[in-house]
């Protein structure tokens, strides 16, 4: 027996996919599209390239009233007796999850947003009982809970799912193509590219799979690994009315660069008293801390010594450890989690970093855009994050909103469009704080002692041919980041581009 007509089923079949995809993929907007057909409004409507706004877009609005309007009418109809249609009531279970978690959207955000202001999430969560009876409501009748996921783990899973959207948002500043790329790439790092495969077996072992976290200094790494570790999935004990875990104390960050190699093993692994001078005391480092659920942040990666490396590669292989001073193995039960600006190839090669050690961290790769691919594939980007940087700097909002103007104008005359922004967003908030107190920025020279004004010299006719291709592969590995890249850019070898680097 059906239980839908022709265009329900396929609305729902949209619906599902809607549910199931990457939200930040152009995907969604062409799945909204067709899900409404002539309602669909396309003013807005890429609501992932920019901040979520507090009201939900009429599109979103739309599409919940028709779910509910169809979920209603099937559990009225439900045929008593009858053997529905296999692929309808799979239909009909979609939409039924589908209209129960954005019934509870709201309520998961409030629990967020407490959990952020004072650790409430630590408190017992009042309205899963209301959310069992919603749930089993909704499949009761039709008989479907034998073949869904039980409410614990779904009110875990929709718990995820809002804490990703919120942390992607709260991470990442902009609407250009490269910054919505980049928050696809981070919810596929936290759910895969298989949402259902996910749900059903993976929410647990995503553990196993480090992620490496690349692209040029200044551009974020931290933010995206921070976005990624608090978005994990988190058991729900229903007895207790609380998750197993606290998300907000679960991401521990260590820079590896500022410390000596003996203070990275005490962080990391721990020690024990008298492991070396000043070991007054046994000390868990960062590994055995971190919870189920947590996440272990290295920033830096690029730089730790190859002894570290091996222990470090047996965490991955093995998630052993042991503490320095001490032969007892101990467990590490969380997520690992590096990041670096270096050309990994290029240390591998000179023997800098081992290969074992990199094929185990790569297993999930994150690129992080430079702020001049932003800029290039949306001039008015600028404004966006001159305006987000300045809320920070300046308190009064009125202040903030002319220092914006004031930024702005005077970035454009001084500065220029092409200007390549060899720092990034670090770059960025530094020359809007120089603004700010002396209303003026002086870029940094280059390396090779030329300032950034090399364009006018080569306007000029001031440059040789090799000095002119000196400055072009600097300016764009300055932005890519390593080698490979450039090469991909410029379509030549990546000899050739390390050869051009070299001052003529």
């Amino acid at each position: 027996m059906k239980l839908l007509k022709d265009e329900e089923r396929k609305f729902a079949r949209v619906i599902a996919r809607l549910s199931y995809g990457n939200p930040f993929l152009p995907e969604r907007i062409d799945a909204e599209r067709e899900a409404l057909g002539d309602e669909f409004q396309e003013r807005g409507a890429e609501w992932n390239r920019r901040s979520p706004l507090n009201a939900r877009h009429p599109n979103n609005v739309r599409m919940d009233e028709r779910v509910n309007t169809l979920v209603n009418k099937i559990v009225a109809q439900w045929p008593g007796g009858k053997n529905p249609d296999p692929e309808d009531i799979l239909l009909y279970r979609d939409l039924a999850l589908y209209k129960l978690f954005h019934d509870y959207r709201e309520r998961f955000d409030k629990t967020i947003e407490d959990a952020l202001e004072g650790n409430a999430e630590k408190e017992r969560i009042g309205f899963f009982s209301l959310f069992k009876k919603d749930y089993e409501a909704s499949l009761e009748k039709t008989g479907l809970e034998s073949t869904t996921l039980s409410p614990d783990h779904l009110f875990s899973a929709f718990f995820q799912v809002r804490r990703a959207f919120h942390h992607i948002h709260r991470s990442l500043v902009g609407k250009s193509r490269p910054i919505a790329r980049l928050r696809g790439a981070i919810w596929q790092s936290i759910f895969t590219h298989d949402m259902r495969r996910y749900e059903r077996s993976l929410y647990l072992n995503m553990d196993d799979y480090a992620t490496l976290v690349t692209g040029p200094s200044g551009t974020g790494k931290e933010l995206v690994a921070r976005a990624i570790g608090l978005s994990r999935y988190l058991t729900f004990d229903p007895r207790r009315g609380r998750f197993e875990q606290d998300f907000v104390g679960s991401f521990h960050t260590l820079n590896l660069s500022a410390l000596s190699p003996q203070l990275i093993e005490s962080e990391l692994f721990g020690h024990c008293r008298g492991a070396f001078t000043g070991a007054v005391q046994d000390r868990a480092g960062w590994l055995e801390i971190c919870p189920p659920g947590g996440t272990v942040f290295l920033d830096e990666i690029g730089e730790v010594a190859p002894d570290i490396q091996v222990k470090l590669l047996r965490v991955l292989q093995q998630r052993t450890f042991q503490r320095m001073g001490e032969a007892e193995p101990r467990h590490f039960h969380g997520k690992l989690i590096a990041a670096t600006n270096r050309d990994l190839s290029v240390e591998m090669r000179e023997g800098r970093f081992r290969p074992d050690f990199y094929y185990r961290l790569c297993s999930d790769q994150v690129v992080t855009p430079s702020l001049h691919e932003q800029l290039a594939d949306s001039p008015d980007e600028l404004e966006t994050l001159v305006r987000f940087v300045s809320r920070k700097l300046i308190p009064n909002k009125r202040d903030a909103i002319l220092f914006t103007d004031e930024a702005c104008s005077w970035i454009g005359r001084q500065l220029g469009t092409d200007y390549p922004w060899p720092g990034n967003f670090r770059e960025l908030e530094q020359c809007l704080r120089n603004l700010l107190i002396r209303r003026d920025y002086c870029p940094p020279k280059s390396s090779d002692g030329h300032s950034a004004d090399w364009l006018e010299r080569a306007r000029d006719h001031a440059l040789t041919i090799d000095e002119l291709l000196h400055h072009y592969c600097s300016e764009v590995y300055a932005q890519s980041g390593n080698l490979e890249e450039t090469a991909r850019r410029l379509k030549v070898d990546r000899r050739t581009v390390k050869n051009r680097l070299k001052k003529p």
